[in-house]
């Protein structure tokens, strides 16, 4: 072989290995799912992290979270960013805002089969698709209150120096959950409701975690959550202490939902995500990390705490049509009576 020939070989040899290694990350690149949600659900001890575990296992990609407050905070990002919003799946509105969120006109239909969903009122969706439920409650630190509120009305009209953390309407959903609470129980009468309230209102945060984190700190013996909540205590720190109060006119529900919107990068994939909420897979971890209650099977029973849960006599629940129709004059009548605006 002459020197020349063994030139044009090494070259050729060289341009190979160059081409292989540009094509390579390529090849070898994960697909990426965006899933936009909230702080809580993306939290250490909330579901999250064990959801991209459990479908990076079968989807061969990478789940990138982004998280902000609330719930309702999701919906006015995405106003905000449009079509260019960098979103694939939006996990973390609830009913409430659906109607809303459609008119966007930023979401596609699922594709999902829900029609086995357990869930309250049989909410069906062909775009947005259920993943879990729970009533809204005062939850109550029995170390300092002996009497709690039996009715939404012992709320309102109780003692102002027992305190109660709420959250803000206009961005969480626990927060607007409780304003369509009121207003479900108080009609037009809600204003003054409120007015008595903001009494006992110790403070406004912007999403649910914050308002939490005061109430176990002990800053305020109350706090806006859900009748699930106590489950966490019992099962995680073994002690009953924190409880929810049965309200006798009945409890709001949340129907939390997750959706794909159009200008997702991969549709099968945010599909395949979509489905896979509904799975065993997905639905045995949201009981003990969302501390909610599952819309499907799960693969083993519900810890012994969850039958020890207050079950609500009564279920309130709005349409998304009414919600969406009437959502900021009642946001505006809410922040009149708070005295916020």
């Amino acid at each position: 072989m002459t020197a020349r020939t063994k030139t044009l070989l090494a070259r050729l040899s060289a341009a190979a290995l160059t081409a292989a290694s540009l094509a390579l990350p390529a090849f070898a690149a994960d697909k990426q799912l965006t899933i936009y949600t909230y702080e809580s659900f993306t939290s250490e001890w909330g579901p999250g992290p064990k959801v991209k575990e459990a479908f990076e296992k079968t989807c061969n990609c990478t789940v990138n979270y982004v998280a902000v407050a609330d719930g309702v905070a999701l919906l006015s990002r995405l106003k905000l960013e449009g079509s260019s919003s960098k979103a694939d799946i939006v996990l973390g509105l609830d009913t409430n805002l659906t109607d809303e969120a459609k008119a966007t006109g930023l979401f596609e239909a699922s594709g999902v089969d829900t029609a086995a969903l357990k869930v309250p009122g049989d909410f069906r969706d062909d775009t947005f698709v259920p993943y879990d439920y729970g009533h809204f409650a005062v939850i109550y630190d029995t170390q300092t209150i002996k009497n709690p509120p039996q009715s939404l009305k012992d709320l309102v009209e109780g003692d102002p120096a027992q305190k109660i953390a709420i959250q803000d309407p206009r961005t969480s959903t626990p927060g607007l959950g409780l304003l369509l609470w009121v207003k479900s129980v108080y009609g037009d009468k809600a204003p003054e409701a409120w007015a008595k309230l903001k009494n006992r209102v110790l403070t406004v945060t912007p999403g649910w975690s914050e308002a939490y984190g005061l109430f176990t700190k002990g800053e305020a013996p109350m706090v806006l959550s859900y009748v699930t909540s106590p489950a966490y205590h019992m099962v995680e720190e073994k002690t009953d202490r924190y409880q929810a109060a049965a309200f006798s006119e009945g409890h709001y529900i949340q129907i939390e939902v997750a959706g794909m919107l159009k200008n997702a990068h991969d549709k099968d994939l945010a599909r395949s995500f979509l489905s896979f909420m509904v799975s065993p897979g997905f639905q045995d971890i949201i009981p003990t990390t969302n501390w909610m209650m599952p819309v499907a099977d799960t693969s083993s029973p519900l810890p012994d705490a969850f039958g020890k849960l207050v079950k609500p006599t009564k279920t309130f629940l709005m349409s998304p049509e009414e919600v969406a129709k009437n959502r900021k004059a009642w946001v505006d009548e809410w922040l009149a009576a708070m005295s916020l605006n």
